[in-house]
């Protein structure tokens, strides 16, 4: 079994296990999640920091113990069709007038709704499809973890290349600078140019000092998104280098047709109103007479009788004749409900189709941008190298170089931002899709 094939099954145990009631449900001694991430030596690899953060990160604790919880929701709601008994054992020391004795009382009663028009049923229901939505919950927030991951690991290698193409641009900028003072010393170039190529060594020693800054920011976020200090060291190995490879094609219609049957967020929306409608039959049944099944038994010992037994066993008829509206202001109300989620659900897939629109679209463009950013690079380099040689020349000016310079800058802050962008969109189309996964992430690697 491959790594990838290993940590889909690693995710798969973790969602069955709060996925059935009743199933898994002890509690770890330490609060954990049941998924334990293990540091492993050498540098985090993407997959890796993704395992960090799926099993560190508070949101996915949060979403796991959410789950939790509605399984036991399910399981108060399953008892309502047991029988229920109760045992009582009284003792006591009485006095009459001069007498002084002793009583023992043991009581068993059973009690057993046999009928009540579908409320238990309804009140199940109701659990179970809040379930499955705390459930489609939980994947959408693995998800969008999953992807947090993602983004700040590309987005820490994508500053720490953009310190790199800032130091760059700083030492040609010290070498124009240079180039400018031995002109002006041989009288080859006026004090403007010697003051001109100094600005241009400030402004980059400014922007190599920004780019420094935004990358220790993205480190400490990529720390964070991993569930730890912002502070704490982190030994990450760099993602493979990647182009694109061909022109991304697909059909935008089926895209976002798959994606609404998979989407979490939406298969979320969609148990909501499950059981919103079941909570209209749960209100209904609430005002329905019930039909209980009742047995008792006593038994009562004392110093100065003998002793007495009571054993009775009954049915019991309960109907509602008059609740102060109560019913009925329940089903108006949950009538009500089923509306707001209903409207929920339809907001959410308007969303899903947008964000699958988008995704696809911006996938299509980083396709073009990144192809495009590199000829850039290449075109500003040579222009670049054309402008410091007529400088050295002395058959250019100062201002062309300069000018030269900026725009090669320009060129590889872009295409590092323009293949981050790309291999983000390829990820985030796949989020969108509500497939974002390890087999996702590994096929995005290739």
């Amino acid at each position: 079994m491959s790594v990838c094939s290993k940590r889909m099954a690693l995710v798969i145990a973790l969602m069955a296990l709060v996925s059935q009631p009743g199933r898994g449900m002890a509690a770890d001694p330490a609060g954990s999640l049941p998924c334990q991430w293990s540091r492993q030596a050498g540098p985090l690899s993407l997959p890796d920091v993704v395992d960090r953060a799926l099993c560190n990160n508070p949101q996915t604790r949060e979403a796991w113990a959410n789950a939790r919880f509605q399984a036991g929701e399910v399981g108060v709601a399953e008892s309502a069709f047991l029988p229920s008994a109760n045992f009582s054992l009284s003792s006591s020391r009485n006095s009459a007038s001069n007498d002084n004795y002793s009583q023992t009382t043991a009581a068993l009663s059973l009690s057993y709704l046999l009928y009540d028009f579908g409320g238990r049923a309804a009140a199940l229901e109701n659990a179970r499809q809040i379930l499955a939505a705390s459930n489609a919950t939980r994947d959408a927030t693995l998800q969008s973890v999953f992807l947090a991951a993602v983004q700040a690991y590309y987005q820490w290698f994508a500053a720490q290349a953009q310190v790199a193409a800032a130091g760059e641009n700083e030492t040609a900028s010290r070498e124009s600078l240079k180039a400018a003072i031995t002109r002006y010393q041989v009288g080859a170039a006026t004090p403007a140019d010697r003051l001109q190529a100094q600005t241009a060594v400030s402004q980059a020693t400014l922007a190599r000092i920004r780019a420094e800054g935004d990358a220790r920011n993205a480190r400490g976020g990529l720390a964070n998104t991993l569930g730890l200090p912002a502070d704490s060291d982190l030994a990450v190995a760099p993602p493979s280098a990647l182009l694109p490879d061909d022109v991304f094609t697909a059909n935008v219609a089926e895209l976002i047709a798959s994606a609404r049957r998979r989407r979490p967020d939406l298969l979320a929306g969609e148990a909501q109103v499950a059981a919103a409608k079941a909570g209209i039959d749960s209100a209904r049944a609430s005002g329905m007479p019930s039909i209980s099944l009742s047995a008792s038994g006593s038994d009562t010992r004392n110093s100065l009788t003998d002793p007495v037994r009571n054993n009775a066993i009954g049915l019991t008829l309960s109907i509602p004749v008059f609740t102060g509206f109560a019913t009925t202001y329940r089903i108006r109300a949950a009538e009500e409900l089923l509306e707001i989620k209903k409207a929920q659900r339809d907001r959410i897939a308007l969303q899903v189709s947008l964000d699958v629109w988008r995704a696809y679209h911006n996938l299509l463009t980083e396709n073009q941008a990144v192809r495009a950013a590199m000829d850039l690079l290449a075109s500003a380099g040579e222009s670049e190298q054309v402008a410091k040689g007529r400088y050295r020349a002395g058959v250019g000016g100062i201002i062309d170089l300069l000018n030269a310079q900026s725009a090669l800058a320009l060129a590889r802050q872009q295409q590092i931002q323009e293949l981050y962008n790309w291999r983000l969109a390829r990820v985030t189309l796949a989020q969108a899709m509500g497939q974002l996964d390890f087999a996702a992430l590994d096929a995005a690697s290739k």
